[in-house]
């Protein structure tokens, strides 16, 4: 179930199983959200905050009420699922972070023109793999979900936090909240894959798509290279990137994030 939104929430029968959304707000523009690899609707909604229309948020396979299928986790298989759920309300706008920025990605490659705003929050992988050093943690995350272990959980979410924001208690406090929904759930099985996949064959695709996009990174974050948010933005025809100090895009500069998104995705505003 989603993390506070479940009796908000529906199900969408998808192309492998049913998947969870949540729709707020209501009109145009309609903007779809896809969270990153052990998120949740919950930890997307912040992104939309300052977005007008109607917002859509889903989980992804194996997280949330979403099916956990026996298919491969593939980003071909997140972007079936993100197209299922942005055809169904007709989003015209769509917000990716992190593993959902691959999804993005991978679905534009086959269908550049599908959108008509684009933003891309922390993107990690495009067509080459990563070899950061976060990809023992995300096993070692895989291992304490197995093993039901919401303290290691919490202290390996903890680690994926910026550093100066590790002390603060409402941090840790999010950590074991987000430890507590993820073990004993099928997310293990993302972890132990999707960090050594790529999300697209091909990045020169990425040169067919017209719509606007914003791309947001941050500064000494080793899971999502400044490097890769630069390549992406190159490879967009109309691409602004906004690089964010250390400090959590959505801890430090929480109201930075949430008046660049707003603005950008408010088809009225020029940028």
């Amino acid at each position: 179930m989603s993390l506070g939104s479940a009796s908000l929430t529906s199900l969408l029968d998808g192309p492998d199983g049913p998947i969870e959304y949540l729709t707020t707000g209501s009109g145009s523009p309609s903007t779809v959200f896809a969270h990153g690899l052990a998120g949740s609707i919950d930890t997307t909604r912040p992104f939309g905050s300052g977005v007008p229309g109607s917002r859509t948020f889903l989980h992804f396979r194996g997280h949330g009420a979403s099916a956990a299928p026996e298919t491969p986790w593939t980003y071909a298989a997140l972007a079936a699922e993100l197209r299922a759920v942005a055809d169904m309300v007709g989003a015209t706008q769509a917000l990716g972070v992190s593993m959902g920025a691959g999804a993005l990605c991978h679905w534009l490659e086959q269908e550049p023109v599908r959108f008509e705003r684009l933003v891309f929050v922390i993107p990690a992988v495009l067509d080459r793999p990563r070899e950061d050093a976060a990809l023992d943690r995300l096993v070692a995350m895989a291992d304490r979900a197995d093993e039901r272990d919401v303290d290691g959980m919490t202290e390996l979410l903890l680690l994926e936090q910026p550093e100066p924001v590790r002390a603060d208690r409402a941090v840790r406090i999010w950590c074991r909240g987000q430890a507590t929904h993820l073990v004993g759930t099928p997310v293990s099985r993302a972890l132990r894959t999707l960090p050594h996949a790529v999300a697209m064959d091909d990045r020169e695709a990425l040169r067919g798509v017209r719509a606007p996009a914003l791309v947001l990174a941050q500064e000494d974050d080793p899971a999502h290279p400044v490097s890769v948010a630069e390549q992406l933005a190159g490879l967009l025809p109309d691409a602004r990137l906004e690089v964010l100090p250390p400090g959590g895009l959505m801890w430090r500069h929480r109201a930075t994030v949430r008046r660049l998104i707003g603005l950008f995705l408010t088809p009225s505003t020029a940028w």
